[in-house]
């Protein structure tokens, strides 16, 4: 069996990730790609925690626009981060990963609530858990929840799939042709130059429990694998 360079990692999807080209919604094809990348690294006995956000069915923006409060609008976003997280879970069932969905707003008849120990519980029987609903409360995004997981679960790395885009860049490589990628950057590098990785508490969260974070393009098959394996890809973000 090939070695893994971590053991136990968190997965941060986001929801955009899950609607492909459509946009919006999930699209059937696009999830069960990603469930076959995620089946690989299981059957390598990688522990997987997955975050999922949830773009593809609500953003805040929108809200915004409506003069919606914008603690109401992050409540709607947590919600949308469950449906991603059910239609996520069934599919991998479908592909014989068992996996749990915990929520850490209660809702007892769809999923369990979050407590950490039973997630840890979770990993180590080799199931896959897939944190839903954000942190719970307002005010924070998805990259936090991963980070504050991560850091829950004593996670070796947060792996920040990103939709086409290979890495961290100086500038959006899609309007900036000479924009340039980096390989490696500290956390305190991202929050100096205001890089858009993650944002500044997930960043803060990340670098004062010294947790490395590899962003990479979750599009190129494979990839996640790469990863796991301790292969070169995206760019690695680690120290202070």
């Amino acid at each position: 069996m090939e070695e893994v360079k971590y053991k136990r990692i968190v997965l941060k999807l986001s929801g955009e990730a899950m609607a492909g080209e459509d946009g919006f919604g999930i699209n059937p094809k696009v999830i069960k790609e990603m469930v076959e990348e995620i089946k690989e690294i299981y059957q390598l006995g990688v522990e997987i925690a997955i975050v999922v956000g949830g773009g593809n069915i609500w953003r805040g923006s929108v809200g915004e626009e409506m003069g919606m409060e914008r603690a109401q609008a992050d409540y709607m976003g947590m919600l949308a981060t469950v449906m991603n997280a059910l239609a996520l879970q069934d599919v991998l069932e479908n592909n014989d990963v068992p996996t749990r969905v915990q929520t850490s707003v209660e809702m007892r008849q769809i999923a369990e609530p979050f407590i950490r120990r039973r997630a840890i519980r979770h990993l180590e029987k080799k199931r896959v858990v897939i944190f839903a609903g954000g942190t719970g409360n307002p005010y924070f995004t998805t990259d936090t929840t991963a980070a504050l997981r991560a850091a829950e679960i004593e996670a070796d790395v947060i792996l920040m799939a990103k939709n086409n885009v290979d890495g961290v860049y100086n500038a959006d490589p899609k309007i900036d042709a000479n924009a340039v990628k980096y390989d490696n950057l500290s956390h305190m590098d991202v929050i100096a130059k205001g890089l858009k990785v993650m944002d500044s508490t997930a960043s803060s969260l990340s670098m004062d429990n010294d947790i490395p974070l590899i962003v990479f393009n979750l599009n190129k098959p494979g990839n996640i694998k790469r990863v796991v394996l301790g292969e070169s890809i995206g760019t690695i973000v680690q120290g202070h």
